[in-house]
């Protein structure tokens, strides 16, 4: 039996960026071995980290999370095994490293510097796809990307994180979702949860009922099925821009130990697969996974889970970028060679 040349296949990787075909163990340390740039021009989709965990109030090492997922990344690379999609023939995708922090310790200065550095992404008509971090993050993402007007938004997670301030401050963790509802960032009518299972619900599920939230706990899941979910999710977004927020605890710790605040019962690393899975086609305008803390897991299982969860989100914006026909001088060959 003859081997098969697969030059042009190697050739066609290299295409996507310096680094694609480096070993896992060598080259630069970037999402996915993608090409780390200074400036956003001529890109389609950035891959950025928000390395802080000062909104947290729990167990912190959620700023060492962009670092862990870009070193776990390196196993995933370029192509989604389940669907197929290759991310990079749909638009240039970049490392564009972390948000340049002047400021580490005083949260409400943090959320500021946030807000300015995603202002300017969102103005360069970039995608951001974020790693934190803790979730207060995405308060001060969501205030860039919605600034022509509010948003869908799905949120993965076993908490509702519409609680009130806490110990003197409205950007914690817990609390970025009621902050977007209270700036008029997302359309509650147009917000889903998904996997809940909120210890501190009665504080926080009045807030997200009585905005109209749509819930789908983790007791609505097991009774319902994945395909229910994927269901209710689409008919509920439609088919304006929406931002996905994933937390890392909404897998069960089994598949996700290394977070600031676990809760058993979760989805396994599979069904979250399938759950964004069923989301192609939606308008992304942005997405985030946050709450990896790599302290609290030394196997780094935790972090390859938020790797892949980042690379079902690329694959999901980027085939929302090529609906848009937005469509990059990136794709060097037709689809239909793979």
């Amino acid at each position: 039996m003859t081997e098969p040349d697969l030059s042009p296949l190697f050739e066609r990787i290299a295409g996507y960026g310096r680094h694609m075909l480096d070993m896992p163990f060598s080259g630069p340390t970037s999402f996915f071995r993608t090409d780390v740039v200074d400036t956003l021009e001529g890109v389609d989709i950035a891959l950025i980290g928000v390395p802080t965990d000062a909104g947290l109030s729990h167990r912190p090492g959620a700023r060492y999370g962009p670092q862990a997922v870009r070193a776990q990344s390196g196993l995933i690379r370029y192509i989604n095994p389940y669907t197929g999609v290759i991310p990079y023939e749909h638009g240039r995708v970049v490392d564009a490293g972390d948000v340049p922090f002047q400021n580490t310790l005083v949260l409400d200065d943090i959320v500021r510097e946030i807000f300015s550095y995603y202002t300017q992404v969102v103005a360069a008509g970039v995608v951001p796809l974020s790693v934190g971090g803790d979730h207060s993050i995405t308060y001060p993402i969501l205030k860039a990307v919605a600034s022509r007007g509010p948003v869908g938004l799905i949120h993965f997670d076993s908490h509702h994180d519409t609680a009130p301030p806490m110990k003197g401050s409205r950007f914690h963790h817990g609390a970025p979702f009621r902050n977007a509802v209270e700036d008029g960032l997302i359309d509650p009518r147009r917000t889903v949860q998904i996997a809940i299972r909120d210890p501190y619900r009665q504080a926080a599920r009045p807030y997200a009922e009585a905005h109209g939230f749509t819930v789908l706990d983790m007791p609505l899941i097991l009774r319902e099925g994945l395909d229910a979910v994927v269901a209710t999710t689409r008919k509920t977004i439609g088919d304006g821009p929406v931002y996905i927020t994933f937390d890392v605890d909404a897998l069960d710790p089994a598949f996700a130990p290394g977070t600031g605040t676990p809760v058993v019962g979760g989805l396994s690393s599979r069904e979250a697969m399938i759950l964004l899975q069923g989301l192609r086609g939606l308008n992304i305008v942005g997405a985030d996974v946050v709450e990896v803390s790599p302290p609290y897991d030394p196997t780094g299982m935790t972090a390859l889970a938020g790797a892949q969860i980042l690379m079902e989100l690329l694959c999901l914006a980027s085939e929302s970028l090529a609906k848009k026909g937005n469509q990059s001088a990136r794709a060097i060959f037709d689809r239909g060679d793979h």
